[in-house]
């Protein structure tokens, strides 16, 4: 993702903008549909155990994902979360963050 693109997305993000199309979020889509729509559902609403992700701020899912990278308990799904966690970058985390949180709102 290009410096000017990163920039618009955490503005959009840090600004609370809502109607962002999925597209702005093409890695984000990408990881989402692959690894987390196994635990968290096609629309991010949770099955089982594994928590809903919508109504969440983009904010929010990116520091939670980071603090999963970071090894941190924060959860039951804690030592789930770690090892997919640590496979994404910053990058990686803002994208996947900003697709959840303006997809599933």
């Amino acid at each position: 993702m290009d410096k000017l693109r990163s920039f618009v997305v955490l503005a959009a993000v840090a600004l609370g903008a809502g109607a962002v199309e999925a597209q702005e979020f093409p890695e984000g889509e990408k990881i989402y549909q692959k690894v987390c729509r196994n635990c968290h559902g096609p629309k991010a609403r949770g099955v089982g155990s594994f928590p809903k992700l919508v109504g969440f701020s983009a904010e929010y899912l990116a520091d939670r994902l980071k603090q999963y990278r970071a090894g941190e308990t924060v959860g039951p799904n804690s030592a789930l979360m770690k090892p997919v966690s640590v496979k994404l970058s910053d990058e990686e985390i803002q994208d996947l963050a900003g697709y959840v949180a303006n997809t599933f709102p």
